[in-house]
């Protein structure tokens, strides 16, 4: 688990981003556009992945998005900048895995109810083989450290 930038202990996510909105995130009615939630959402996956180190560089720089879900349960604005955006580890297989999100405004109570609850389905492929491998004892013993109990 790691801190929020603020001091707090955020026991619900095994990661916690902050990302900010930017004005071209924006759709015409004001609200951040469906396709830039998915990048707010792939910058803070990459924050944590690159927080794992080196020992999981392969997992890593092999895995590719195979699923994306999104469910909105309010609006998010620029104002609500920066996203604090909750990840862990929802699941894992032999080839895969997934990350589940909670995005909520910045201005959100401890207690609020996510503006945004999504997943992504990430599958580990061999690069050179261009085919999917098996997640290593390794790899899958991080993913369980970083799921919630």
């Amino acid at each position: 688990m790691v801190s929020h930038p603020d001091g707090r202990l955020d026991r619900r996510y095994a990661f916690v981003s902050d990302v900010p909105v930017r004005w071209s995130d924006m759709d015409a009615f004001g609200h951040i556009n469906h396709a830039r939630m998915v990048t707010l959402m792939e910058e803070s996956r990459i924050q944590w992945l690159l927080s794992a180190g080196e020992a999981y560089a392969p997992l890593i720089k092999s895995a590719m998005i195979v699923h994306v879900d999104i469910r909105y349960q309010s609006q998010l604005r620029h104002e609500d900048s920066p996203l604090r955006v909750g990840m862990w580890i929802k699941n894992f297989r032999s080839v895969d895995f997934t990350i589940g999100y909670e995005i909520f405004g910045a201005a959100a109570d401890d207690d609020a109810r996510p503006a945004c609850v999504a997943s992504t389905q990430m599958a580990v492929v061999d690069i050179e083989k261009h085919s999917l491998r098996r997640l290593t004892d390794d790899e899958k013993g991080y993913l369980r450290a970083w799921s919630r109990e």
